[in-house]
């Protein structure tokens, strides 16, 4: 990895992006490895360059649903804008990569040495904000099949592959719902020749036609980011 493709880091003007990677450290994002826990100090910030971070949230000190991923397009820390040094959610890494790393005290200096990084950062938070409340309502209102197939495309999006590895049981853990509604909602999107789907494998084989059937969530998010980070 020797040059940031993070979007937020790629919208700063050159010498700003430089001064920024220069506090960063190289780290790799190892499968289901845990980078923050939620009420827990955050030690660090993170820019991925693939692979991506699911965002859990914790009931009753039980993780039961996935609320938000972060990937490339965005940074796992970014509550520390608002001078909050501690962890909203449950983060894990959901996809292999990489990732520029900060300290969370040199994160929050620069914050206020690079005001466009602060910027973009704010934008972002609001992103997240609009996520997040969007999926509260998709888990309410929205069907598992539609749904399944919002967090499919979210994951292509992030992953930049169109194979990747989950099995039936995680999928339900995320999403939070039963088993065999992951299986019902899986094998119809097989049938639809959207998918295959084989022992944990999943391989995207029509996009378009995902979307399609995808929830309305997934263009409304898709449009928020694009509205406010491009």
């Amino acid at each position: 990895m020797t040059h940031a493709s993070n979007h937020l880091i790629d919208l700063l003007p050159l010498p700003e992006r430089l001064r920024i990677l220069a506090r960063c450290e190289q780290v790799p994002l190892v499968m289901s490895e845990v980078l923050g826990s939620a009420a827990q100090p955050t030690c660090f910030a993170y820019f991925p360059v693939d692979g991506f971070i699911s965002l859990v949230a914790q009931i009753d000190r039980r993780l039961v649903v996935e609320v938000g991923m972060v990937g490339r397009e965005g940074l796992l820390g970014a509550q520390l804008a608002l001078g909050v040094a501690q962890e909203p959610l449950h983060a894990m890494v959901q996809s292999p990569g990489h990732a520029w790393r900060m300290a969370a005290d040199d994160f929050s200096a620069v914050l206020q040495d690079h005001p466009p990084l602060h910027a973009a950062v704010n934008r972002y938070l609001y992103v997240l904000m609009a996520q997040r409340t969007s999926l509260a309502a998709c888990h309410r209102f929205h069907t598992i099949g539609p749904r399944l197939a919002r967090w499919l495309l979210m994951t292509q999006d992030r992953s930049d592959a169109s194979s990747f590895h989950v099995t039936h049981q995680y999928l339900a853990y995320l999403l939070g719902v039963r088993r065999v509604g992951i299986t019902t909602a899986a094998g119809s999107l097989q049938r639809k020749g959207l998918i295959t789907y084989h022992r944990g494998e999943v391989k995207v084989l029509d996009r378009g036609g995902l979307a399609a059937v995808a929830c309305s969530c997934y263009a409304a998010d898709r449009a928020v980011y694009s509205t406010l980070m491009s």
